[in-house]
């Protein structure tokens, strides 16, 4: 069976392409800069049931995601945390948090309703965000599994 993106991420996410382990989806809440990774492996829902190598790549891949979020947006905070207990599927949310955003400083989760993004800016934060992943990061623009 081929990895499959749970239905519940394909709906909420905008897909931007895949790292050497993990898609990259944003977030579909134009109030925060908010990326998910999923690594692409079956039936895993937790970090510690990925193989030793992928857990590695998967740190690696989330530092590498909150460090250029964090000066991309110029972050106040780095909100990093793998929570699955809507989505089973191991995902992990990469949110650039400032203290003016409208839940600071609590928790974006159940906080108002997502505000989906315009065409516009979606495309502006794509090129804005793609620009400062460089390599070894493969933009995709179409949904997939």
């Amino acid at each position: 069976m081929a990895f499959q993106l749970h239905p519940r991420l394909a709906a909420d996410t905008i897909p931007l392409g895949k790292f050497s382990l993990s898609r990259l989806l944003l977030m579909n809440d134009s109030r925060y800069p908010w990326c998910i990774l999923v690594p692409e492996r079956e039936n895993i829902r937790e970090i510690h049931a990925l193989s030793e190598n992928d857990q590695r790549t998967l740190l690696h891949e989330m530092s590498l995601l909150s460090q250029r979020m964090q000066e991309c947006f110029d972050a106040h905070k780095m909100n990093v945390a793998a929570l699955g207990n809507q989505v089973p599927q191991l995902h992990v949310h990469v949110i650039a948090r400032n203290t003016s955003d409208p839940a600071w400083p609590g928790a974006v989760w159940g906080f108002g309703d997502a505000t989906p993004y315009a065409d516009a800016n979606l495309s502006a934060l794509r090129r804005r965000l793609l620009s400062e992943l460089g390599p070894g990061f493969q933009e995709r623009r179409e949904a997939t599994g």
